[in-house]
């Protein structure tokens, strides 16, 4: 007999947490953060998401060691972030949503002359935004940030959250150990794809042992980094099939792009060239005028532009899974648990309009006015926003 296909509206489980509706807010980087610590606006930005009717907002990107900031203001995980975190649960509590925390090292991603820290990747490597090299993981880089992130989860339960999604995506530290083009590594976390898939898998166990079933552990995997040489379907979905069975997830969160080659694989859209160049200092600035289109490329974008490569991954595997990528309205949330996932993640369209849910929970034809112009990526420099809604 075939199971019923869930209302997205309805309450649901994600592990040991209980949520209003199957709608979650997906890990953006908000840009709200002054001394890596929490502020009030970014207390507010998701008070204003968990009171619009998401059944959980996510916090990022909340870096498990400092190096693992894509720079200096951004969030890390110290005892001293601690209070200013249990403000923004509670806050969010307080409406009816629950709140995760998006864990994770951008590696390779990282600001090494922000955070005045060296870089981390596979292997040395040249980082163009700092204009620095990346250092090699040692053995020890590698055990020590694997620990990191189980305290990291450790504390966001001293925190309040409800759950926490480990970063797996997007060419940060663990995504970029998946890549062939970026993990030339001559050791076990190299070469063979199990052995790429070695730093994710261990990291999600070290996770599930530190937290139990506590709070939920939640991953978010690149399917394909857009990136000749880089990490692909196919491998991407065995990778997905070795996190079912190691039994270390509740859920599984698929995207794709490469925050380090092609960002704009993800977002689909036009590419906002002159509001990225005006975001920036000089010389980035004239840099990304003269180059950006070398890095920042359009794509066409349509409703639910994942689903048809999400829909691979969800076939191979009995985890439940989250679907992310142009979620818009109720036709396609719908579209999404039909195809089998069980929850799904919005990002622009709660950026531009935080009531979204309540709205489509009282009109089902209701549908997001976000119209994908994609400008509102440069503003995580500033607070992330929509540049076409009056402050």
């Amino acid at each position: 007999m075939t199971a019923a296909v869930p209302d997205v509206l309805s309450p649901a489980k994600l592990g040991p947490v209980q949520l209003r509706n199957r709608v979650i807010k997906a890990a953006t980087y908000e840009g709200r953060n002054r001394k890596s610590l929490v502020t009030d606006e970014l207390i507010e930005f998701h008070r204003r998401v968990a009171a619009g009717g998401a059944g959980m907002t996510t916090v990022a990107y909340c870096a498990v060691s400092p190096e693992g900031r894509t720079e200096r203001k951004q969030l890390y995980w110290r005892p001293e972030a601690l209070p200013g975190l249990r403000r923004l649960t509670d806050a969010v509590h307080a409406e009816g949503a629950a709140v995760s925390a998006q864990i994770g090292h951008a590696g390779p991603v990282a600001d090494a002359k922000s955070n005045r820290l060296p870089s981390i990747a596979p292997v040395r490597s040249f980082q163009p935004m700092s204009m620095t090299f990346n250092k090699a993981a040692t053995a020890e880089d590698i055990a020590r940030i694997t620990a990191d992130h189980a305290n990291a989860a450790r504390m966001a339960i001293e925190a309040g959250f409800d759950a926490v999604e480990i970063h797996f995506g997007h060419n940060y530290l663990v995504s970029s150990f998946f890549s062939p083009r970026l993990n030339k590594r001559k050791d076990t976390y190299g070469g063979s794809l199990e052995n790429r898939a070695r730093f994710a898998r261990e990291i999600a166990r070290a996770v599930r042992d530190a937290v139990g079933d506590r709070i939920a552990v939640l991953a978010k995997l690149n399917m394909d980094d857009g990136v000749r040489g880089g990490l692909q379907l196919p491998e991407a979905t065995q990778i997905a099939q070795w996190l079912d069975a190691d039994g270390s997830l509740d859920a599984l969160e698929l995207t794709a792009g490469s925050s380090l080659k092609n960002p704009m694989y993800l977002f689909k859209g036009p590419a906002p060239i002159k509001d990225f160049a005006a975001a920036m200092p000089q010389p980035l600035r004239a840099g990304i005028r003269v180059f950006g289109r070398a890095v920042f490329h359009d794509y066409p974008y349509q409703d639910g532009y994942l689903l048809e490569d999400a829909k691979t991954v969800r076939a191979t595997v009995k985890l439940p899974m989250i679907y992310l990528g142009g979620v818009t309205d109720r036709a396609v949330m719908d579209k999404a648990m039909d195809a089998g996932f069980q929850f799904v993640a919005m990002a622009r369209a709660l950026l531009m309009e935080p009531d979204l849910i309540n709205r489509i929970q009282a009109d089902a034809a209701v549908t997001s006015r976000c119209i994908h112009c994609n400008r509102c990526m440069p503003t995580i420099y500033s607070g992330s926003r929509c540049v076409l809604v009056q402050p």
